[in-house]
């Protein structure tokens, strides 16, 4: 296999290599520095999102952590992360549109609000399945998919509202063909690992004592999904025991750079999942952690270009592309930085200081989302502007 720009020897590279960084004691571990899987991840000691080890009676819920951290829990709660998913009661969206309805003959399905929640129906001929709405999956500004039970087992629909379009169209990588009968015209039916590593990256404490538990989780990415399960930090900090307390928690921000990157990568996908996955093309723009560590500037991994360099998970996402400025030129700026052995000053742009992502980090519609997405691989646009693997 060869990868662009000398990928494939640089990251054999990196995995012959022992990178010892300051980390948290959670956080140490055969992979520690490595570019790894989720999977490698979650199988080695300490703390990892989605890591269904601790038992439901270790999680505490946001509020919490709120009665110390009231203003990160406040802002965490209108982020996207917090509104992954929701009881089917709860979608706004189901909530302004009573009724939606999708036709692909000899198919019709319709969407409906029933009372607190809502039922998805598909149809053919005389032939019909309906289905009570459990959840839905995705905040609804770039979509919103129901998840439901059928015969015991859970769904993913084929069909998603699309704020966009005011609508409902066919999920996500969810094939246009038509369905060869009425169950597979419902959706993607998902096996046990299928909902455990779903409701895993959408929710909080989703698999608890190593067990698949929905009936009591903790709906959408709170803090606990990230810090790990807090109420060992909560009484240890009410009783004075302030070292054993910081010592019961993880914090992400004091990782390395690689491992940092893999952390968010957990749910959005590290480089190792999307190569092992062999996903290419314009769908991997959905995967920032992998697209980043395919910049240029990545290299073997640099402490200023981790995810949190330019994004604060306890507030909303910044829409304005000015507002990732000061972050490029910390490095891009005349005076240049030399911070420590390998990392080398940065190149300043001959174009202009305002504005860097709109050319460095172009925006590229994913297939079936009817949403752009920015390209985290930062580098030189071609004026054809193609999308690089």
């Amino acid at each position: 296999m060869r990868i662009g720009g000398g990928r494939f020897l640089m990251c054999l590279g990196i995995a012959l290599a022992v990178v010892v960084t300051a980390r948290s004691e959670a956080q140490t571990g055969d992979v520690a520095g490595v570019p790894s899987t989720t999977e490698e991840r979650l199988q080695s000691p300490g703390w990892w999102p989605t890591k269904g080890l601790p038992t439901r009676d270790e999680y505490l819920g946001p509020a919490a952590c709120a009665a110390c951290h009231a203003s990160e829990a406040a802002d965490q709660e209108s982020t996207p992360m917090a509104k992954a998913c929701a009881p089917a009661g709860s979608s706004k969206n189901l909530q302004a549109h009573p009724r939606l309805t999708f036709r692909q003959d000899p198919y019709k399905y319709d969407l409906t609000r029933v009372q607190a929640s809502g039922v998805f129906s598909v149809s053919k001929g005389a032939q019909s399945i309906s289905v009570a709405l459990a959840w839905v999956f995705g905040e609804g500004e770039v979509g919103e998919t129901p998840v439901f039970k059928h015969d015991g087992t859970y769904y993913e629909s084929r069909l998603s509202y699309f704020p966009v379009l005011g609508a409902l169209d066919i999920s996500p990588g969810h094939p246009h063909s038509l369905p060869d009968n009425l169950v597979a015209a419902l959706g993607l039916r998902l096996t046990a690992e299928d909902a455990r590593l779903c409701f895993g990256c959408h929710n909080t404490a989703a698999s608890t004592g190593g067990q698949f538990d929905p009936d009591h989780l903790i709906p959408g990415v709170t803090c606990e999904a990230c810090h790990g399960p807090g109420a060992k930090h909560v009484a240890a900090m009410k009783s004075g025991q302030r070292a054993q307390g910081l010592a019961a928690v993880l914090n992400p921000a004091k990782l390395g750079p690689v491992d940092s990157v893999d952390y968010c990568g957990a749910c959005h996908r590290t480089w190792a999942d999307v190569l092992e996955s062999g996903a290419v093309g314009v769908r991997t723009v959905r995967f920032q952690p992998y697209r980043l560590e395919g910049s240029r500037c990545w290299g073997t991994g640099d402490a200023r270009l981790t995810c949190l360099s330019c994004h604060d998970p306890h507030k909303p996402l910044m829409r304005a592309s000015g507002a990732y400025d000061r972050v490029c030129l910390h490095c891009h700026s005349g005076a240049g930085t030399t911070e420590g052995a390998g990392i080398s000053r940065a190149v300043v742009c001959p174009q202009g200081t305002k504005d860097c992502v709109v050319c460095h980090m172009p925006k590229y519609e994913a297939p079936d989302t009817h949403a752009q997405f920015t390209d985290h691989r930062i580098r030189l646009v071609s004026r054809d502007r193609s999308y690089p693997d």
